[in-house]
């Protein structure tokens, strides 16, 4: 197959245009492909751009003085150019056998047989920067154009050879706003059943991106739940009633994509609300998950399995399951005690993320969400009025107990902790001349405190 090449002028930094004559220019044919290529073709500009060759990564290394082997075994080879940006230029490849979940490559000399290997035909288009010359075997340009969403030859193989090619689908059908093709969609979910077979960090990583897209999230995560990939990969989610996925979209679509696990608190926040099945763990039996209510308790149960299964940092797990503990509605704090010892519980550095929700929430259901705007300033004063929310923001630690004869042990956690409560109480307490008395006072009593 020799496809037939159009002349395009796109928008390329000059970089790109210095990478590929010097592969020319030492006799490798190189192209530019991806996503700058098709991004281009949108008139949407790119500072990504990435290149396939036919040079092998050894000659592509001697070539260019500043490279990094980003996966050498697979023919990739990361070049810096001269601004110091990194570009991927991997070598002309074709597939020789795939299981689903990985594919056998080997080198090639073409690169129609690298394009014919893309999986779908927005993808499989290849423009040379030296020429102007578009390559477009499969009518890319022309499905850009209609805004649908094709595979590069048969669907049914298409999927079965990569099964991640499920949840790009979707996510490239909602970033752009395309229809998927009704061959297409029907091979789609036909190998949906298949996605287990993949690992979950590269189901993470493809939810993960549609969260933190520019594109509305929802467009992407109706199409998970319409072709049942919800149902396969997040059944906690696909329990949700239409009218609580519906506001779920809402919300998470009002959270900034650039805070894509925010957003994944949000996606979550509404798991809780289905009855409690019989397969998983009961929320009232784990007592650190507990929330202000069964609803909340069973949305972090849920939010932490679903997290776990998809081998998330314990990190981020711990923010989300945080974010997600509080419910979905402000709390009622109605004074400085309260709002101290909420932001004592839930830790301040949380209330950003909190605030952000609420706000979320509110502007996805206007009239229907209190305004969350008071109680957000309340529990800012208190952040920055400095009142101590930690044992650590004490006017006393545990090196005092030490000096008063003390051995270190629970007790001095126990003892601190009611210090904290106090100052909670009344901040105006937390000096050195007012704590060392009731410390030693409560050291002394033991469990009986000094009150």
């Amino acid at each position: 197959m020799t496809a037939e090449r159009e002349p395009v002028a796109l928008v390329a930094p000059d970089e790109v245009r210095w990478i590929v004559r010097t592969l020319e220019d030492a006799g490798y044919e190189t192209w530019a492909v991806g996503g700058a290529v098709r991004d281009g073709l949108r008139g949407a500009g790119s500072t990504d751009w990435d290149f396939a060759t036919r040079a092998r990564p050894g000659q592509v290394r001697r070539l260019f003085h500043r490279t990094v082997p980003l996966g050498v075994e697979h023919g990739t080879v990361g070049v810096l150019d001269r601004e110091g940006v990194l570009h991927e230029v991997t070598t002309f490849r074709k597939d020789v056998e795939t299981d689903g979940r990985h594919a056998v490559v080997a080198f090639a000399d073409r690169i129609e047989d690298d394009l014919a290997r893309r999986d779908f035909t927005i993808n499989a288009l290849a423009w040379h920067p030296l020429r102007d010359d578009l390559l477009d075997p499969f009518h890319g340009r022309d499905d850009l154009a209609a805004r649908v969403l094709r595979t590069v030859g048969a669907p049914e193989e298409r999927f079965r050879e990569d099964y991640l090619r499920v949840l790009r689908a979707l996510r490239f059908a909602g970033r752009f706003d395309l229809t998927i093709d009704p061959a297409t969609w029907s091979a789609l979910r036909e190998a949906v059943p298949h996605l287990p077979v993949l690992s979950p960090e590269r189901i993470r990583e493809e939810l993960l991106k549609v969260l933190g897209g520019e594109a509305p999230a929802s467009r992407a995560l109706t199409l998970y739940r319409t072709s049942g990939a919800t149902a396969v990969v997040a059944p906690e989610l696909h329990a949700l009633d239409d009218e609580a996925w519906a506001r779920t979209l809402a919300e998470v679509d009002a959270v900034s994509n650039r805070r894509p696990w925010l957003r994944m608190a949000a996606l979550l926040g509404r798991v809780g609300g289905p009855p409690l099945r019989l397969d998983e763990p009961d929320p009232g039996q784990v007592a650190d998950l507990r929330a202000a209510d069964d609803t909340a308790a069973r949305a972090v149960v849920r939010a932490v399995a679903l997290l776990s299964r998809l081998r998330v940092s314990n990190r981020q797990l711990d923010d989300v399951a945080g974010w997600v503990a509080q419910g979905v509605e402000p709390p009622r704090l109605d004074d400085g005690p309260a709002r101290r010892r909420w932001l004592a519980r839930v830790g301040p550095e949380r209330l950003d993320g909190y605030a952000d929700l609420w706000r979320a929430r509110a502007a996805a259901a206007p009239g229907a969400a209190a305004d969350p705007g008071p109680i957000i300033a309340a529990l800012q004063a208190e952040v920055r009025s400095g009142a101590p929310l930690a044992v650590g923001d004490l006017a006393v630690s545990g090196r005092d107990l030490i000096a008063l004869g003390h051995r270190p042990g629970p007790r001095f956690g126990e003892i601190l902790d009611d210090l904290l409560d106090r100052v909670l109480d009344d901040p105006a307490l937390n000096t050195r001349d007012t704590l060392l008395p009731l410390l030693e006072a409560r050291a002394a009593t033991g469990d009986e405190g000094a009150r």
